[in-house]
């Protein structure tokens, strides 16, 4: 795992990138959130989704919604970026545009999207 830091509007962000899925449950969730804060103190988080576990997506699963949890508990946002389009499941759908309309977690088409986003959170 790889995480850069980018400095917006005075604001760090951590943009993760990998080989691998770093997220594949809560606990890995709950890793990559002490990681950054603990190497970097950021607080705000975007990572590609492909770096997100399938299942995440299948919300009868549970997993986003533990995952996320853990994300506002921490204090941590985060922008989770890629192409949703193939996505035909109505509660995913919903799930996201609520998502966006928060201010914690966001989910964005584009890397340069999500950082923006992630700047621009109060």
């Amino acid at each position: 795992m790889n995480i850069e830091i980018l400095n917006k509007n005075g604001i760090d962000i951590a943009v993760i990138s990998s080989d691998e899925a770093v997220i594949t449950d809560t606990q890995s969730a709950l890793d990559l959130v002490m990681s950054v804060k603990y190497e970097t103190g950021a607080e705000r988080i975007a990572l590609p989704k492909e770096l997100v576990r399938e299942e995440f997506f299948i919300l009868s699963s549970g997993i986003a919604g533990e995952i996320l949890q853990k994300f506002v508990n921490y204090h941590i946002k985060a922008a989770i970026y890629g192409d949703y389009s193939h996505y035909t499941s109505k509660p995913l759908k919903d799930f996201i545009y609520e998502s966006n309309q928060g201010r914690d977690i966001f989910f964005t088409a584009t890397k340069e999207e999500a950082i923006q986003k992630l700047a621009r959170a109060q």
